[in-house]
């Protein structure tokens, strides 16, 4: 449900080792400033690689000809600076010091920094003293973060959140659910603004909002 006093609630499914979770973070951050509080967003986990799943090997970069054909055209487009990660680190400790973040009051520029520390400056974000220096550069304490982490006090978070996604049919990310006084809508995929906008319009009342650059 949406707070009675929003509009229209965004969940958003991303995973910090997805180059188009980044790639959608300006769009929502677009919508945000035309909405302000009438947008309720909720940015939700979901690892790509689940832990204890098998994964590539930490020294396996991406496949360079399918990052040039889609992941770099629409970093350009959307003013993103992206390189392919020299690490591909499994997410959950990230995903759960998102959470952290999220207690104390500093999810977005935390949740920022993760997206950069691994697509731009190609950091380990699995790794806790990467996480710990993350936390300190926003102002967290990095200490109360690593024993939150070691206690595995956020993995309930990071767990529900994919099995509600599993729930929806969600195969992959980023994901956005919208719900307001209109129908429920799931988008899949890197959405351009206007696709979001018109989302938007068919789940709340009134004009969709106008852009923002």
């Amino acid at each position: 449900m949406t707070h009675p006093d929003t509009l229209v609630r965004l969940d958003v499914w991303s995973d910090y080792v997805c180059p188009f979770c980044y790639l959608e973070l300006p769009v929502i951050e677009q919508l945000h400033a035309a909405l302000g509080p009438d947008l309720d967003i909720h940015w939700r986990a979901f690892e790509l690689s689940p832990t204890p799943v098998r994964t590539r090997a930490l020294t396996e970069s991406p496949d360079p000809a399918a990052w040039a054909r889609a992941a770099s055209p629409l970093a350009g487009q959307r003013g993103v600076a992206l390189k392919p990660p020299p690490v591909q680190p499994r997410s959950r400790l990230a995903l759960e010091a998102a959470e952290f973040a999220k207690d104390a009051q500093a999810f977005a520029p935390f949740h920022s920094a993760l997206f950069r520390a691994f697509f731009e400056d190609g950091q380990d974000i699995g790794d806790l003293r990467v996480l710990g220096a993350l936390a300190r550069d926003v102002g967290l304490d990095p200490e109360s973060m690593t024993r939150a982490l070691e206690a595995g006090r956020y993995t309930a978070r990071v767990l529900d959140d994919e099995e509600e996604a599993q729930r929806l049919g969600i195969r992959g990310v980023p994901a956005m659910r919208l719900a307001g006084e209109g129908p429920v809508l799931l988008l899949t995929g890197a959405q351009p603004e206007e696709a979001v906008r018109a989302a938007l319009a068919r789940v709340r009342p009134g004009p969709a909002p106008s852009a923002v650059h």
